[in-house]
């Protein structure tokens, strides 16, 4: 019998309007044909003073509590970020300084990168997956990176972003079906 797959994105971008989220978006639509999904999205601009002062977990209020459980107790976690400065943007890099050390121990996770420009593209190999290395969890093979090109405003117009997004979804999607049955 299969259930939801109980799928958290955390989304680094610092405002709403998100290139990054559109991004997002695709895949978790990607996904989303392909097995049942319950999405909670935690947005890191969106937590408030006690995330942005805290340096222990101890100190968060318990709703911004609750956004670090529902990512640690997910299916399958997809980290999203825009690149400044060459890295991941500030906020998001906080966010996974306060999460448990062990709390992503073997959970597939999804990279996920937007940038100016195809200089930014190895953000996923050279900052994001040895992050998520440090956490022992388990990044799918392919990230996903799409640069200010493959945009207009929000809307993503180059299709060989849509075609990476479906090649590499089909690459794990039997995985992630296991996952959906226990």
């Amino acid at each position: 019998m299969s259930r939801p797959l109980q799928v958290a994105i955390v989304n680094g971008s610092p405002n709403a309007n998100s290139k990054t989220m559109a991004l997002v978006s695709l895949i978790t639509d990607s996904l989303g044909q392909k097995l049942e999904l319950e999405v909670h999205q935690t947005n890191v601009y969106d937590l408030g003073p006690s995330f942005f002062t805290a340096i222990e977990r101890e100190t968060l209020l318990p709703e911004v509590e609750a956004e670090f459980i529902a990512v640690e107790s997910s299916d399958l976690l997809i980290a999203a970020t825009p690149v400044y400065r060459g890295s991941y943007s500030g906020m998001f890099k906080h966010f996974f300084d306060l999460t448990g050390q062990y709390a992503l121990t073997n959970k597939p996770v999804i990279l996920v990168a937007t940038g100016g420009s195809d200089r930014h593209a190895l953000v996923i190999e050279h900052e994001l997956r040895p992050l998520f290395g440090f956490f022992q969890a388990a990044t799918i093979p392919v990230g996903f990176y799409a640069n200010a090109g493959d945009f207009e405003g929000n809307l993503v117009l180059n299709a060989e972003v849509y075609s990476r997004i479906e090649i590499a979804i089909g690459d794990v999607i039997d995985k992630l079906r296991v996952l959906a049955t226990t």
